[in-house]
């Protein structure tokens, strides 16, 4: 199983970098990082950040030999109420989507039973009583 160690060896000898060049780039001493590639030193998170960035590699990389994916994050829906709701109050999409978040997150915390869809009168409503709460 590689190590960080190995896995800043890997990186940096794929750049074509030389410690001395990597030393000089980081303002990391050739030792250090010799001795952090052949595992004798463990490396503090600021330098470990300094040696990513000058590898482009991600933390969680050289640390686990792996990169994760970052959340993919749903696309936001506004319903048509809110919409036409949001035109008729010239709201910003901000002020739009601060005011779908704060509906979601009441209705998060009731049953799903006897749940209309709200109406445009009803958006402008929940806007006014949230106004001064929203971005």
């Amino acid at each position: 199983m590689d190590t960080v160690g190995d896995r800043i060896r890997k990186l940096r000898q794929d750049k074509r970098l030389t410690l001395d060049q990597l030393s000089e780039r980081t303002g990391i001493s050739k030792g250090f990082l010799s001795d952090a590639e052949n595992d004798n030193r463990n490396v503090s998170s600021q330098n470990l950040l300094k040696i990513a960035n000058e590898l482009n590699a991600s933390l969680d990389y050289l640390l686990r030999g792996t990169d994760t994916a970052p959340p993919n994050p749903e696309p936001l829906s506004i319903p048509p109420e809110l919409t036409e709701a949001a035109r008729e109050l010239d709201l910003s999409f901000t002020q739009t989507e601060a005011l779908l978040a704060a509906h979601r997150s009441v209705i998060a915390r009731r049953s799903n039973e006897g749940l209309r869809t709200p109406t445009v009168q009803d958006w402008k409503e929940m806007f006014k009583t949230l106004k001064k709460f929203l971005v």
